[in-house]
Formats: structure tokens, sequence, C-alpha cells
């Protein structure tokens, strides 16, 4: 039974119910008054309201032909460069060149990044990691297009979003590490990136369980009447869990601030797109919940940054969500727990590597448009300087204290309760006195 349902069904014509129902048991005290402001009566009139919809003949559309049909026509992918950096629509080429530049450092410095601490991992430095290799222009890209405040629901590969918003190298390494630094105090894996400071929610591992969020925080949005966009990022392979399609669902019908960002990599861990679907991608998907929909080509720095700022736009002005599908590759393992070599061909990477590099790709554009002076020879120092940063900042990370047993609920719940308190004071005593008996 829906909520519409119980809330006619016990209370018909009354205010309180939803308030009652989340208050009595789940809430603090404290918390109460700040939530009745969110649930105001305006808020639950769509509980209240009776629909009036009379059949109309003239409304259906009719057939006397008994045609089923499964054809579909094909969404194109928007591209603003080709892959020799060329611009091939000169409308959109009209982006700041501190941003293209900054865009195109950033898409350096994230790759160095991961190759460390790929390495680390396979080194037992760090215990699991997830690179963003091939798919850094439709994470950087976004980022840069977005506000600064809006909320970020990331799935695993989003680091590169963080390095825009300003995320330093120790804090990345620091909760790789799972050292004292580490915001999340090691309690979470390696990756599982969190920052409340730039809206950036923690990674999950379960997947899918951040688009369904993203919904409501899009509908928080709306209902505060807020510039502000919830966004959420994801795999084609998340497209087939039920939670993204109870997420595009709930933003549609309910007109959330959501923006989905779908990276189609190609590959859901081992798993090839088309073994997975056999309609027109996930775009297909969206336009069935009759979303605002676009494919973009997630390997050209421009299109995405275009698509992305037309899309917030779009959902600030209609209050209601918009998708887009970036066409990439996934050129690394899904993680350090997979070896990619075992399901796809060798030939197959280094197509996508060598003729379809987004880093390679950005540029040449910024080369030929006389942005930023590129060869060989500046291209090792800006990757020698990061990859110097990532390795010191590694070192200290690993040899910093990991957080204390005394640390290891703090954070958790807003308030000192009972129930956590005094055990956490007795695991203190028993790993003190287990360190007295090892020392002995």
């Amino acid at each position: 039974m829906c909520i519409r349902d119980r809330y006619q069904r016990r209370v018909h014509g009354g205010k309180n119910f939803l308030r009652k129902m989340f208050m009595r048991q789940f809430l603090p005290l404290k918390h109460i008054t700040s939530l009745k402001k969110l649930v105001t009566a305006k808020s639950l009139r769509m509980f209240s309201l009776k629909q009036n919809k009379p059949y109309r003949e003239e409304d259906q559309v009719i057939t006397t032909k008994l045609d089923f049909d499964s054809q579909f026509k094909t969404i194109p992918t928007f591209r603003v460069i080709d892959l020799q950096g060329n611009v091939i629509a000169k409308e959109y080429d009209n982006l700041d060149p501190k941003i293209l530049k900054r865009i195109y450092k950033k898409m350096v410095q994230l790759e160095e990044m991961d190759t460390i601490l790929l390495q680390a991992q396979r080194q037992g430095r760090i215990s699991f990691y997830m690179p963003c290799f091939g798919e850094s222009a439709c994470v950087i890209g976004s980022a840069a297009a977005l506000n600064d405040y809006d909320l970020i629901y990331p799935q695993y590969r989003e680091q590169g979003a963080l390095l825009w918003r300003g995320m330093t190298t120790d804090e990345f390494t620091s909760q790789c590490a799972s050292n004292g630094r580490d915001p999340a105090k090691g309690r979470q894996m390696p990756v599982h990136y969190t920052s409340s400071k730039l809206n950036f929610v923690c990674v999950s591992s379960p997947l899918t369980t951040q688009v369904p969020q993203a919904s409501g925080a899009g509908y928080s949005f709306k209902l505060k009447q807020q510039d502000r966009v919830a966004v959420t990022f994801f795999g084609e392979g998340a497209s087939s869990e039920g939670d993204f399609h109870t997420g595009m669902n709930f933003a549609m019908t309910l007109g959330s601030q959501t923006l989905f960002l779908c990276r189609n990599n190609k590959y859901a861990i081992s798993t090839p797109s088309d073994e997975q679907f056999k309609g027109d991608g996930v775009a297909g998907k969206s336009k069935g919940y009759g979303m605002l929909t676009i494919r973009c080509d997630g390997n050209d720095a421009l299109a995405v940054y275009q698509a992305v700022k037309y899309a917030r736009q779009y959902i600030i002005k209609k209050k209601e969500p918009a998708f887009i599908e970036f066409m990439t590759y996934r050129v690394g393992d899904h993680s350090t727990s997979d070896h990619s070599i075992l399901y796809r061909e060798e030939e197959e990477l280094k197509s996508w590597t060598q003729i379809n590099n987004p880093i390679i790709r950005l540029g040449l554009y910024l080369k030929k448009k006389g942005i930023m002076q590129i060869d060989e020879e500046s291209d090792k120092e800006l990757r020698k300087k990061y990859r110097s940063d990532v390795i010191k900042s590694l070192k200290a990370a690993i040899e910093e204290k990991k957080p204390g047993i005394s640390q290891l609920f703090l954070d958790v719940y807003d308030l000192s309760l009972i129930h956590i308190s005094e055990p956490t004071r007795l695991l203190s005593i028993s790993y003190a006195v287990f360190c007295l008996k090892k020392k002995k």
C-alpha cells in the first residue's frame, strides 16, 4: 500500500499523519521542530486532493491494425570536437579558455593519481582501488559545468569531481590509507570518498543505492524552492537494477530537481553492454519515463560541459529532472579485484586509448586553438609534478597513525548515547589489556 493510500484511509482530511509517522519513533525531540517546517500542509496537499479526470474519447490514439511495435529511432550522440580535436559544432565552441585549461590539467592530474594509487594497491600498501582511466572527461567535464553547491551522489569512479571542487591530494591519500586524518576515520573502503564541505555524499558499495536517494534530494530542493540540483552518477550496469527504475520514476512523477548522469563505459564489470539490454542503450530507457534526454560523447570534454550546463538550467527552470548518457569506455580494470584481459581483447583496449582518448582529444583542441602549449616535454613535466605530489602524500599518509578505538562510533550519532559509549569504553579497556599482554 502506498503512502497516499495509507494517508487517505487512516486520516482522510487531516494534516498531521506524515508528521506523526516519521516523528514518533525515529527522530530525537530536538529535530522535530525543523522537520515540521519542511513537512507542511502545502507539501501534504498532494495526499488529500481527489482526482477528477473523466473519460475523453478525443484523448485516445486509436488504430484498427494489429501491429506490435519494437522499432525505435536511435538517439544520436552529441559531439563538439572530433577525434583529432577539430571543432565540428561551432555554436558550442564558446567555453572560457581558463576553464578549458583547468579541465585539461585536472584530467591529467586524475590519471597520475589513479596510476600511483593503483600501483600502491598492487604493492600491498593500500587494500583496494578503482581507477577512472578513460572516463575522466565525463566526470571532470560534468563537475566543471555544475555549481559547487549542487549535491553529488556518486557511484565509485567520480574522484575527478572532488578533484575539481578542491579536495587535496593529502585528503585522497589519507582516505585510501584509512589513517587518522581520514574524515571517515578509517571506517570505509579506499576510494569511498565523502566530503560535506564539497557537497559530495559518501560513496556506497551496493550498486545503484545513490539513484533513488538523489531523486529524493532533488524533490527536497524543489519543495524548498532552491537553486540547487541533486546529481547522481552511475554506470550502464546500474540501469539493470530496480533502484534505477524506482529513482527515475519517482523523480519524473514528483518533478525532482535531479540530474541523472550515466557513464556508459561498455562493461558492467565483465558483462558487455550488449548482453545487458537490447534497446537503444540507457537513454532509451530514460525516454520511456518521459524525461528530457540526451546522448553525449563522454570523451569529448566540451560536449560534456555543454550538455550538463544546459541540463542544469533546464532542471531549475522547468522543475523536472533530466538525463544524460555519456558514451565512453572503461580503459582500466573495473577495480583491483578485476582482471579485464580475461574477457576483452588487447586490441580493443588499444583502439580506445590511441584513437578516442579524452585527454589527447582535448589536448589537440587546446593546441590548435593556441590556448595551451602542449608537447611531449611539457606533458612530461606536468605529469612528473602531479606524480611527485601523490607519491610524497601517499608516503606521509601510510606513516600516519590509524584512528583509535575510542573513535569507532564518533560521527555515527548526533548525540552521545549510553548504549554506544559504554561498549566503546569497555572495548578500549579490552584493547589496552591486549596490548599489555602482547608486550609481555
